[in-house]
């Protein structure tokens, strides 16, 4: 388990701002103020006020029959 930023690259932070927003969507409470609305930038919003962190899992991928062969 690591708590380094993952969020390093668009792609990530594109990942993160989903599943904020769908939290946001199922009822919980923004951690910052914002003007909008929408659950997309109020996620949006609160990542780049860096109230939201992520755990990034690193575990180790199950290898195929013939990976483990090399």
């Amino acid at each position: 388990m690591s708590t380094e930023n993952p969020l390093h690259n668009k792609y990530s932070l594109v990942k993160g701002a989903a599943r904020r927003a769908r939290q946001l969507q199922s009822g919980a409470q923004p951690l910052t103020a914002t003007k909008s609305m929408k659950a997309c930038r109020v996620a949006q919003d609160e990542i780049s006020a860096g109230r939201v962190t992520f755990v990034v899992h690193h575990e180790p991928k199950d290898l195929t029959p013939l990976e483990q062969e090399l």
